[in-house]
């Protein structure tokens, strides 16, 4: 298969600064779509698979699945998209597109493995994938979406992940009108949880360390914050949520939220990857039936559903544009949480331009 040169951005190694390298897409076949990449967003995802935090990482490690991009060629069969449309590419660039969950458009659980933006398994020029801290990218046709043309580009960047992580769970359990939904942590998922279940009707809590927190929540489209650490705020809302999106990524005690949902009610994780500590106390589980789950990206259907639905609701994330230069100091400042709620990467600094 013929092959591409193109400019990027990534760590030859976990203790190493992220710098500029080479490294290689495939030219168009008849199914794929090439994008210059104009914004990627920055997820903690990013971050932790530079520095191998969860194990697996393959070096070198171009990281970015948050891509929106303008469409520079298309492959023979390609129907989606045509040249000089705006595109965007999340966390997934393949899957078997067969099996029982695929063909259920949850490409995300594909059951022979689905294929990561990057460090996945590059099927058609072997080794592994590279993300979107690069020039362009080259993608099958399935697994490019179509921005809203009414969005800002750079701020619909986070929407590739930060806003599917959060949208996959709101339509799972069913958030509408008239739902209680309470979001743990204020942050780059959090925010967009806050968004986009009040843009579905909800309403919506925060449960918060910090006072700090409150006017932004509130401003976001929270009616109320609750500081977790407040056992009497904490007793005011036993009983009161359907759903709890719990975004904090590190370990954390469960235990305090769990009575404040309903009977049926569920918590649902979607920011940390690791064991419960402490245990989970199993009483208030079984006597109100509720749940603790997970909840893992969402499907490209899915994930088009949710930018369509933002591009009628206009919603899109609260960003910090940076340069592709400025990356190793911009990982920084996201351990220390020192972003307002998304840094995204304006490429054009990576071309010269």
């Amino acid at each position: 298969m013929e092959m591409q040169n193109v400019k990027a951005y990534g760590t030859p190694a976990a203790t190493a600064d992220l710098v500029t390298m080479n490294i290689n897409r495939r030219t168009v076949t008849d199914k794929d779509i090439e994008i210059e990449i104009l914004y990627c967003g920055v997820c903690h995802s990013d971050l932790h698979t530079a520095r191998n935090d969860w194990g697996g990482t393959i070096y070198p490690a171009v990281p970015g699945h948050e891509i929106v991009g303008r469409v520079t060629r298309v492959g023979t069969e390609v129907s989606k998209l045509k040249v000089g449309d705006f595109a965007a590419v999340g966390c997934l660039v393949g899957s078997c597109r067969t099996c029982e969950n695929c063909r259920q458009d949850l490409e995300q659980y594909c059951t022979t493995g689905m294929v990561g933006t990057y460090n996945g398994r590059d099927k058609h020029l072997g080794g592994h994938t590279f993300g979107g801290y690069s020039e362009k990218i080259v993608v099958d046709e399935h697994f490019v979406l179509k921005v809203p043309a009414n969005l800002d580009l750079a701020a619909a960047a986070p929407l590739l992940c930060a806003g599917i992580t959060v949208w996959s769970p709101l339509r799972h359990w069913k958030v509408g009108k008239g739902s209680k939904v309470a979001v743990t942590g204020l942050g780059g998922l959090g925010h967009m949880a806050i968004k986009l279940a009040k843009g579905l009707g909800a309403e919506v809590t925060l449960f918060s360390r910090s006072v700090g927190k409150t006017q932004d929540a509130l401003e976001l489209g929270a009616s109320e914050v609750v500081i977790s650490t407040d056992a009497e705020q904490m007793k005011a809302v036993r009983g009161k949520f359907d759903l709890i999106i719990d975004t904090v990524p590190y370990v954390h005690d469960l235990n305090p939220y769990i009575s404040t949902l309903k009977v049926s009610g569920t918590l649902v994780l979607v920011g940390f990857l690791g064991g419960l500590e402490p245990m989970l106390n199993t009483v208030p589980l079984v006597l109100g039936r509720k749940s603790v789950s997970g909840s893992l990206i969402g499907g490209i259907a899915e994930t088009q559903e949710m930018l369509d639905f933002c591009g009628e609701h206009n919603i899109v994330s609260e960003i910090e544009l940076i340069r592709m230069q400025d990356i190793n100091q911009a990982y920084e400042r996201m351990l220390k949480s020192d972003v307002r709620y998304r840094f995204v990467v304006d490429m054009a600094s990576l071309r010269g331009n």
